[in-house]
Order: C-alpha cells, then sequence, then structure tokens
C-alpha cells in the first residue's frame, strides 16, 4: 500500500481546524508522540541562546603596556604578582569566568584603558 501524498495534502488544506486538531490527538495516542515538544524545546534553546547572563573575559593580548596590565589583572582577580604576570604571559587566557554582563565590562573597560585586548565570550 503506497501512500498518495498529494492526496493527503489535499485533504488535509479541506479539513477544518477543528478536524486537524483531532487528527493530531490522534496520532499522538496512536503512535506515542507528541507534536508539543518539539516546539518547546526550540523555544527553551533560543530563549536560553538570547539571554546569555554570564560571560567570561578573555585577555587575547596585552598590548605594549604590559607592566599597567598585569597590575590591573592583579586588581581585578585578586591574585598575587606572579600569578597574574603568568596569566598575562600566557595571553590569551581567561582572567574571569561565568560573571554577569556589567561586571564583564567594568574589567573589559578597566583592561584595555592600560592598553589590552579583551574578548568577551
Amino acid at each position: 500500500m503506497a501512500l498518495d501524498t498529494e492526496k493527503i495534502i489535499a485533504d488535509l488544506k479541506e479539513a477544518s481546524i477543528l478536524e486537524l486538531n483531532d487528527l493530531v490527538k490522534a496520532i499522538e495516542e496512536e503512535f506515542g508522540v507528541s507534536a508539543a515538544a518539539p516546539v518547546a524545546a526550540a523555544g527553551a534553546a533560543a530563549g536560553a541562546a538570547e539571554e546569555k547572563s554570564e560571560f567570561d573575559v578573555e585577555l587575547t593580548d596585552p598590548g605594549a603596556g604590559k607592566v599597567k596590565v598585569i597590575k590591573a589583572v592583579k586588581d581585578i582577580t585578586g591574585l598575587g604578582l606572579k600569578d597574574a604576570k603568568g596569566l598575562v604571559d600566557g595571553a590569551p587566557s581567561v582572567i574571569k569566568e561565568g560573571v554577569a554582563k556589567e561586571e564583564a565590562e567594568e574589567i573589559q573597560a578597566k583592561l584595555e584603558e592600560v592598553g589590552a585586548k579583551v574578548t568577551l565570550k
């Protein structure tokens, strides 16, 4: 038994909304599926992508004023001088992870002020 796709589409075009709703319910019951699940999951994923609330601040290039950048990293992170220097020397490196957008932008501004290049991820 071969499906006549064109006939099925023509029948669907002529059906009322109520009939289509009944058809969807019958298909869900017969095959144990839900028509709403994929739509809800896709909507939730799209919402999460739009409203990113946590950012990682990455130092991509310390620039010419490396000493000033080391001091700024030390102040921002609370690390010791040696550890801050290690982060700056190892660029690109993440300075802070999971910070709010406002804090990430403040850190970015402080580092760019002393000549560093920063990326928010």
